[in-house]
């Protein structure tokens, strides 16, 4: 009893999409409000809004500013005040009475109809006539007999007006809860969601349309203005992306055409846009939205896409030139490779099937790769074993020359001179100096493992959104007016540079969520917020590396905080260290370990921002309340707490209805009494609640002195902790970890004491133990997979082993785009690069078979399946690392797309040549003297 009633906030995460601002000079805030309300009115009734809700708006109340000294004088109590609000301004119900055969309802008069009707409001003293008499104060003169004399206050029980013991305004709660302006402005908020599945586009056209509409009744000098406008960064980022497919369309049909000629190029070229069409039709066909994840995984499938109609219609085209009849051609190349093909394209899509299994956020947030890419890959797979055999059978030229059919020195004419006797004899050198040929991949593989340590390591990327935040914690205990007007400078600054488009700042508590990686502040008078809105987002980094020293230099007395909106699962925070004891930690011991850990991390250059969520103590005045001689004056420690809350805050005494709103009556003292509360705080009267007349504070308390207190005490999992935050400086947070994780591990802990990382060392490391699940999955069936091809071990071996060299290409390419952080889409990059590059060995050591099968020896074998899958592996190395090209500007999938470029790149070349190695170490493959030389035709066996 007495405590606050618990807030369960259960949409914490729900998402504001649109925020405007309502404002207006020479406006009151009650007609700012109203307009807001009426406007919030009229968005509500759109269909695919979900929720419609204000900001900033004030607690409308009614005050009673009274004198103390009036009150004691008078005898009058908060219950007389209370008691006759409720009866006068209640609802009522007098009833009817039947006139005739009328039936006429009774509405008694006396009901306020303005707040200043209040002060004309009689109140009549309940208590009877008689006097309180009080134990005598130390010092007080004596009588004849020697008797301190004893102090006798009466009791009144006149009839008396409000008007007559103060004044009544219609106000609002005072200190206000929150507060928001716009380009310095008074403003109320407008924060608009949209329902589950909507287009947010159309919305937007709807809510400007309806804007539009509701402008002209507005009256002149009031502004609506956007805050934040979900539809115009998703249209931005689709239309972006929509762009960068079209690029990457025709650099793929580019590079399809130049090397493989007009014909070839047009076949698979059509493949591929079918494909997309078709992708684009199972996507509407299953409600997927086209947002930022799904668009960017056709851009990655792109090259993918074309795989399986390379290698097909490769096929067709080498046997069609050893004269074999085109139909016939056709039918083989299908049917000998719509296994292997498969295989190989189901391996292709389980590579990104750890993502789409993550029980994460990373893992919802990136789990459409999986869909899009999975339906674009299966329907590659099926154009190219039943549509690109007919396309061929049209398209394909007819070969100048004709080798017989059956001819098995057909493929090595075709293949012969310039290029492919280099490639023969390069190959050769790699299977004679096998030993060494590894040795060398291993020893460049272990240069990039180690060299590896100096690329920047990140969760996911800052975003591109043209936005930026600028926190503002003044010391703990601030009155949020201070707070306020401590933040006007910094406002003024802000506005008067010409790279921002309008500044929103909120007081209080964070603005509200219309970005979901963003966690709004919580409620906090010492705490505020800058949304600034940019005309471009490049306008951003010099405006930070304006204003950061500025506001290190004019705004001493607080911490700020200048920070990007992430892109994915963010963390507000991205260095935590929390600290966790017992359920009754003892404070201080929690702010010693913070303070040690701050002092860490202060020293060093690389953090900036460093802080803890106990924040500082703050002070507390204590009246210390004498027990016996409260109980002789019937003053209790509640009579106490209303005399102190009613001095500055007021206590509430009633309500005022206003329509269907009900104002809070609040009882304080006069502003000049106010002001002099904490200087004459023992002078204050507390009446007792049985009782008409007051006693001074200083006679019921022994002292009333000052403490220091914790404000906020914060449980994790039921134990008290203090998590020590701070941003990374000029650097990332792995390398800030890194510096200073061997110090804090060093700080003494008492037992019962722990040490847990948070932040973005935990949200990296949850997200990839997510992906570990959906991996082994994907593992068992790859390998499963591959058996069932080969029916053989040794070909997985062959594959196992090769992957991991791509590494090599991946750090190369890190280090030609440095600055580039790798995080958790590089890993998603090499977890698809690994699918790629399965695909290309199965296709290759499929032909090793094939050759065999026609009776040819290994080593011929694996260099003939090399030579002639050289042109669609290359080809389709170059379509995907060409493709994801355009990715590289956008800085969400920069990372990926680096990795698949030079990791593909790489990983080709070893598919060409390093697999005939690990082929020949495995098989024991002898060479034959004629090893540098083109292979002769095998004997039919």
């Amino acid at each position: 009893p007495g405590a606050g009633t618990p807030m369960v906030v259960d949409d914490f995460s729900f998402v504001y999409g649109f925020v405007l601002a309502v404002t207006g000079e020479g406006f009151s805030y009650q007609e700012l409000e109203d307009y807001a309300d009426a406007i919030k009115k009229e968005i509500s009734v759109i269909g695919k809004v979900a929720r419609v809700e204000l900001w900033g708006n004030q607690t409308p109340a009614v005050y009673v500013n009274v004198s103390q000294t009036q009150l004691s004088q008078l005898g009058l109590n908060l219950a007389d005040i209370g008691n006759t609000l409720r009866a006068q301004n209640a609802v009522v119900d007098a009833g009817f009475i039947d006139v005739q055969n009328k039936r006429l309802r009774v509405a008694p008069t006396g009901k306020f109809d303005r707040p200043e009707d209040i002060a004309d409001l009689v109140i009549s003293p309940t208590g009877a006539l008689g006097a309180v008499v009080l134990p005598a104060r130390p010092g007080a003169p004596r009588d004849r007999s020697g008797e301190a004399v004893s102090q006798r206050l009466p009791v009144n029980r006149e009839l008396t007006r409000i008007r007559d013991i103060g004044t009544v305004t219609a106000s609002y709660v005072d200190p206000p809860v929150w507060l928001m302006r716009f380009d310095g402005r008074p403003a109320i908020g407008i924060k608009i969601a949209a329902r589950e599945g909507v287009n947010v586009q159309t919305l937007g056209k709807q809510l400007q349309a309806k804007l539009d509409e509701i402008a002209p009744g507005l009256p002149v000098g009031l502004e609506v203005e956007r805050v934040a406008w979900q539809a115009d960064l998703v249209t931005e980022s689709v239309n972006g992306m929509i762009i960068n497919i079209i690029m990457a369309v025709i650099i793929v049909l580019l590079v399809l055409v130049i090397p493989s000629g007009l014909r070839m190029g047009n076949i698979i070229a059509i493949n591929l846009i079918l494909t997309i069409v078709a992708t684009f039709f199972f996507m509407a066909l299953f409600d997927m939205p086209l947002e930022r994840v799904s668009l960017g995984a056709l851009i990655i499938g792109l090259g993918m896409m074309v795989d399986n109609a390379i290698v097909i219609s490769d096929g067709i085209n080498v046997k069609i030139a050893q004269g074999i009849d085109r139909r016939q051609a056709a039918i083989d190349t299908a049917t000998s490779n719509a296994y292997p093909l498969f295989a190989a394209t189901i391996i292709a899509i389980m590579a990104f099937y750890p993502v789409y299994a993550s029980p994460n956020d990373s893992g919802e947030y990136a789990q459409s790769l999986f869909i899009v890419i999975g339906i674009s890959l299966f329907f590659s797979w099926f154009q190219a074993i039943y549509f690109t055999p007919l396309q061929c059978m049209k398209m394909l030229p007819q070969p100048k020359t004709k080798a017989g059919a059956g001819d098995q020195g057909a493929q090595q004419v075709q293949f012969a001179g310039g290029f492919w006797d280099v490639l023969r004899k390069l190959i050769g050198m790699a299977i004679r100096a096998r030993f060494l040929t590894l040795a060398s991949l291993v020893g460049l593989l272990l240069f990039s493992f180690a060299v590896f340590g100096y690329i920047p390591q990140l969760f996911f990327p800052d975003s591109t959104r043209p936005q930026l935040m600028i926190d503002y914690w003044a010391p703990q205990g601030t009155r949020i007016q201070q707070t306020s007007e401590d933040m006007r400078p910094i406002e003024e600054k802000i506005m008067s540079h010409p790279s921002v488009l309008n500044v929103s700042t909120y007081v209080g508590q964070g603005p509200p969520r219309f970005y979901l990686p963003v966690d709004p502040e919580l409620q906090y008078d010492s705490y505020g917020e800058f949304i600034i809105n940019f005309h471009d987002y490049d306008e951003i980094d010099p405006f930070i590396a304006e204003i950061t020293p500025w506001l290190e230099q004019h705004v001493p007395q607080a911490l700020t905080r200048v920070r990007k909106y992430g892109v994915g699962p963010s963390d507000t925070w991205k260095f935590e260290a929390r600290f966790a004891g017992p359920a009754e930690a003892d404070l201080g011991e929690l702010r010693r370990i913070a303070d040690n850990t701050m002092r860490i991390l202060e020293a060093t250059p690389l953090a900036k921002e460093v802080r803890h969520d106990m924040r500082h103590r703050v002070k507390k005045v204590v009246p210390d309340y004498d027990d016996e001689r409260g109980r002789w004056a019937n003053v209790t420690r509640e009579d106490i707490a209303q005399a102190t809350k009613r001095v500055y805050d007021g206590s509430p005494v009633g309500l005022y209805r206003q329509g269907d709103d009900l104002m809070p009556v609040i009882v304080r003292y006069t502003e000049q009494e106010r002001q002099r509360a904490a200087r004459d705080l023992e002078l204050l009267q507390v009446q007792p609640a049985a009782s008409r007349v007051t006693v001074p504070l200083s006679q019921v308390t022994r002292d009333i002195g000052t403490q220091w207190e914790d404000p906020i005490i914060v449980r994790w999992n039921r134990r008290r902790a203090v998590t020590v935050q701070a941003s990374p400086n000029n650097t990332t947070f792995p390398t800030l970890r890194a510096a200073v994780i061997d110090e804090i591990n060093d700080i003494e802990l008492p037992g019962g004491y722990d040490l847990f990382w948070d932040g973005e060392y935990d949200s990296s490391l949850t997200a990839q133990l997510g992906l570990i699940p959906g991996s082994i999955v994907a593992l068992i069936l790859m390998v499963l997979l591959i058996v069932t091809v080969f029916n053989a071990f040794r070909p997985l071996v062959i594959i196992m082993v090769t992957i991991p060299f791509a590494f090599i290409g991946i750090t190369l390419g890190f280090f030609v785009f440095y600055g580039t952080g790798f995080g958790f889409l590089a890993i998603l990059g090499a977890l698809s690069l690994a699918g790629m590059m399965n695909k290309n060995i199965i296709v290759l050591l499929d032909a090793a078979n094939a050759n065999l099968a026609q009776g040819m020896d290994r080593y011929h074998a694996i260099v003939e399946a090399a030579v002639t899958r050289v042109r669609p592996v290359l080809l389709a190395a170059m379509t995907t690392a060409f493709g994801v090209m355009p990715l590289l500007p956008d800085i969400f999938w920069k990372a990926m797309a680096v990795t698949i470029m030079f990791g593909l790149t790489l990983g080709s070349i070893l598919t060409i040549v390093f697999v005939p190695v690990m082929y020949s170490i495995l098989y024991r493959v002898k060479t034959p003297e004629d090893a540098l030389t083109p292979a002769a035709p095998a004997k039919t066996a």
